[in-house]
């Protein structure tokens, strides 16, 4: 039986090796619909297929969870994006991160973590795969001998955000992914380094070109760009690790609809002229905020003071439009967030518009307040997602509202 995904499109047979990030952003997994040329590849909205004959499905097609054209199509997408050999996609950025570590821990497995994590990552590791035997050591990654100094003998995954959420701390990918090599070849085992590039996106960084193993994204955030779908991918840059993924998939079942990889597809068109959007907007903000009286600190890789400054000018192709920023306490963040007018107050990030939220009390409120502050998670710490609104307006909007502050 021949399996569906050779089938999936890999785009224009002339299309130049290696295209270029914005090329392939259109192009790959989007050979237009056999039928009436379609430049748009069709939604595949069904749940099953009609088989030939007994034995004998159509193309290896056989169930919806298992296999979807429009999912395939994304899928080659973003393997593409990335440089991975396989991706595979999913209905949120948690049941992504989850498959990954149901692929590849098991039982009596150690995982190292940044310390500063999205809070679902954290209430899912600490909270849930705790209780199957799967232990979580959390250090500051981009401490390299406090990274070498956590691992153990059954370290089998290091688990790496960066920028990471909320605090914008950067790690050192290379020397990451260096530290475990070393540690597989002391153990004689696999270790994978699996890296959340959700914030900086493909457009700003390419973990898998600099070691990592696996990542992993919320494209409910960027990659979409458009706040009207959740979903998440991970990318894999060994087949047989795309293997596992798939497997995984399979059997767990948290797919992302057609629908929703339609959309996701159709955000991806634009990534690379949103990103610069948001990081041009990003910088102005950011400059803007650390320059404010009523700003105690800014969190942001752009800023020549941010501690990781070199590393992320090395590392990343730009900073981005994610922002943390100080206001004291947490009656100055609650006046701020309530005055806003433009950057309205929300959950999420990555979006066209832009968001603000309370990290303390909402992403990262699953965790423990003693451990939000170790992680610097303080009552007054806001979060902000510059989107790509004028960004006069965007500044007169923050003026106003650090005028309650």
């Amino acid at each position: 039986m021949s399996d569906p995904r050779d089938l999936r499109p890999e785009g224009p047979a002339a299309l130049p090796r290696p295209a270029g990030l914005a090329t392939r952003c259109l192009h790959v997994g989007q050979e237009p619909e056999a039928t009436t040329g379609a430049v748009t590849p069709p939604i595949f909205q069904t749940s099953t297929y009609v088989q030939e004959a007994f034995g004998k499905p159509r193309n290896g097609f056989e169930y919806a969870r298992t296999q979807n054209p429009t999912r395939f199509a994304l899928e080659a997408l973003l393997a593409s994006l990335e440089e991975g050999a396989a991706a595979h996609a999913f209905a949120s950025g948690m049941a992504a991160t989850t498959t990954a570590m149901l692929a590849f821990v098991s039982a009596g497995d150690r995982v190292l973590v940044s310390r500063n994590t999205y809070g679902g990552t954290y209430r899912f590791f600490s909270k849930v795969l705790a209780n199957f035997g799967v232990g979580f050591d959390y250090v500051d990654t981009t401490d390299l001998e406090a990274v070498r100094g956590a691992l153990h003998p059954s370290t089998r995954m290091l688990f790496v955000e960066t920028p990471t959420n909320p605090v914008m701390e950067i790690s050192d990918l290379s020397a990451l992914a260096a530290l475990t090599r070393e540690h597989e070849a002391r153990i004689r085992s696999r270790v994978r380094l699996v890296v959340d590039n959700t914030f900086a996106t493909p457009v700003f960084q390419r973990p898998l070109a600099l070691g990592a193993d696996i990542v992993v994204h919320s494209t409910t955030k960027y990659l979409n760009g458009h706040s009207d779908s959740v979903g998440g991918a991970v990318i894999s840059r060994l087949a047989e690790d795309g293997e596992k993924v798939r497997f995984t998939q399979n059997a767990a079942g948290a797919i992302l609809s057609p629908f929703d990889s339609f959309l996701v597809t159709r955000g991806l068109k634009t990534l690379p002229l949103r990103m610069k959007m948001h990081d041009e907007n990003g910088r102005i903000v950011a400059a803007f905020l650390e320059a404010h009286p009523k700003v105690e600190k800014v969190f942001y890789p752009g800023l020549p003071g941010h501690p990781q400054h070199a590393l992320a000018s090395r590392q990343m192709a730009g900073f981005g439009g994610m922002i943390s920023f100080e206001t004291g306490s947490i009656e100055a963040a609650e006046r701020l967030l309530n005055r806003v007018r433009i950057c309205a107050l929300a959950e999420s990030l990555g979006g066209v518009e832009s968001l603000m939220c309370h990290p303390a009390s909402m992403t990262h409120a699953s965790i423990d307040p003693e451990e939000r502050l170790l992680r610097g998670i303080t009552p007054g710490l806001v979060r902000l997602s510059a989107g790509i609104e004028d960004v006069a307006d965007i500044l007169e909007d923050l003026e106003y509202a650090l005028k309650a502050v």
